[in-house]
């Protein structure tokens, strides 16, 4: 037998537990049986619109809980899911639909201007206004459309999504990921964090991204309920009164909104303690001990994990909540199911331990290579191995630490720089709240090191002083030369809090013309 799809795993729960709520938002919850029905109107509607078996449909939305029926709605009627991130442009979002050969969009109202000039593209509207002129009705379709059961074979090695990455160089590609790599994940996500059907997520990460789909179908597959966090933008203190005030025992995050929400006044905290939380996950970038101190010290009942992964592979790495001090700066060791990874120097070769290598890993769930993009996919493959670009080294424990993508590598002199290293460093000064480091145009050394910074509200600190710290800890070619402090909000980053070195290089790269 092969793995169930999404659309099954829905159905499954409302099977078991048809009154239970399965999927919810902060303004509207369903139950399993509610939501299983709704995703086979959708699913049927899709189809009656003249969509046929691997037809691509985008998704243009912020957080909402419509997320949840379109990924099973679409999983059901045998379409591809094509999530776009909310923060393009419209140029950008034509891009995609063009790139994929989208053949419906799906858009919420807060998000149409962009959707009004894709003239050549049918599109369904949802949200509290009214339908525009030209376009469908999201609720219109699922109200007349049937909710049987659909008359589709859909199997384990048909591709449910195809995400676009953020594209750190060039244009975005887009990930194909099949309903077998998909049920893979969610399953490997289950053992490595102990999730059952007794937990309750809640989806704080962007729908468009992988990091929130993944965990969707992980306590979806187990029969946990989902509510997806309804916000358009981090709202620090909401989000701590939500997980307070609700059923939540399982959340994922980046740093950035951890420090947010323990950054708020010690009263508001202590107000609202959120005693359900059993499981946290941070990811995304490299977390610091005094945050991940501050966060088991607040959420007092959870255990907190830590990943490395990507839209590609999937998770690569899980760092235990038994780990995080013991291994601090590490991303962890392989998932179940996965083989070993391999660290590859330039020609190929396993680096030894304590060497930096290019990271390959091999699992049952990676992507089945980039939309359209031959060359590309075999450039990520050797084999059963998949390599997204990072560099890493391993420990004589076998443990990961994360160095640099190889993109963002630097080379001052001749000498190899890896900006997570200094970054590191540099973030460890007290003043420093954030730091981002880059590689400038330099005449003499090719590129010199360039270090964004952003302090703390009530600490200061001049360039000298911060230069002076990294002096102290870091070899001559690693040092910045030159520094930029600037404000929290002039950090540029993606639609999960990364920050985009690669704005900030055009940025060096302007100002030196």
């Amino acid at each position: 037998m092969t793995p169930i799809n999404f659309s099954e795993a829905v159905a499954l729960a409302a099977h078991m537990t048809p009154d239970r709520i399965g999927a919810s938002d902060l303004e509207r919850a369903m139950t399993f049986e509610s939501w299983d029905r709704r995703a086979s109107r959708l699913a049927n509607a899709l189809l009656g619109l003249g969509a046929e078996k691997g037809d691509r449909i985008a998704v243009l939305a912020y957080n909402c809980v419509e997320w949840l029926e379109i990924y099973a709605a679409v999983a059901r009627a045998g379409l591809i899911a094509v999530p776009i991130n909310f923060r393009l442009v419209a140029d950008e979002m034509r891009f995609i639909l063009e790139n994929c050969g989208a053949r419906l969009l799906i858009v919420q109202d807060a998000l149409k201007e962009p959707a009004l000039t894709f003239d050549d593209l049918t599109v369904i509207h949802f949200g509290d206004k009214e339908t525009p002129t030209g376009l469908l009705g999201y609720e219109d379709l699922i109200a007349t459309a049937s909710d049987r059961p659909l008359d589709m074979a859909v199997s384990a090695d048909d591709t449910w999504t195809l995400m676009y990455t953020s594209g750190t160089t060039g244009k975005p590609k887009g990930a194909i990921r099949s309903h077998r790599a998909s049920a893979f994940l969610s399953l490997t996500t289950e053992v490595e964090l102990g999730f059952s059907r007794r937990d309750a997520g809640l989806l704080v990460m962007p729908m468009c991204h992988a990091n929130s789909l993944y965990f969707m179908g992980a306590l979806t597959y187990c029969g946990a309920p989902v509510q997806v966090y309804s916000r358009a933008s981090f709202d620090p203190e909401h989000l701590l009164k939500t997980l307070a005030d609700g059923q939540t025992t399982f959340t994922s995050l980046v740093p950035t909104h951890y420090v947010m929400m323990l950054g708020l006044e010690a009263k508001l905290r202590a107000a609202h303690v959120p005693e359900r939380v059993t499981k946290l996950m941070i990811s995304s970038a490299p977390a610091r001990r005094d945050t991940k101190e501050a966060i088991l010290d607040f959420f007092r009942n959870s255990g907190l994990f830590e990943l490395y992964g990507s839209t590609e592979q999937g998770w690569a790495t899980m760092l235990q909540p038994e780990e995080q001090f013991t291994k601090l700066g590490s991303v962890g060791r392989e998932c179940v199911g996965s083989k070993p990874i391999r660290l590859l120097d330039e020609d190929g070769n396993d680096v030894p331990d304590g060497e930096v290598g290019e990271l390959f890993s091999a699992t049952p769930y990676a992507f089945d290579g980039y939309w359209n993009m031959p060359e590309k996919t075999a450039e990520a493959f050797r084999g059963d191995y998949l390599t997204v670009g990072d560099l890493a080294r391993r420990d004589e424990d076998g443990f990961y630490t994360l160095v640099d993508r190889k993109n963002n590598m630097i080379i001052s002199g001749g000498e190899n720089v890896y900006p997570s290293e200094v970054e590191n460093v540099i973030g460890a000064h007290d003043a420093v709240k954030d730091v981002a480091v880059i590689g400038a145009p330099d005449a003499k050394w090719g590129e010199r090191v360039h270090g964004f910074i952003v302090l703390h509200q009530d600490r200061s600190a001049t360039e000298g002083e911060l230069m002076a710290f990294a002096k102290e800890h870091l070899a001559g070619y690693k040092r910045p030369r030159s520094l930029s402090i600037i404000a929290e909000d002039d950090m540029p980053r993606n639609a999960t809090g990364k920050i985009l070195h690669r704005v900030l290089r055009d940025k060096i790269a302007d100002e030196n013309h």
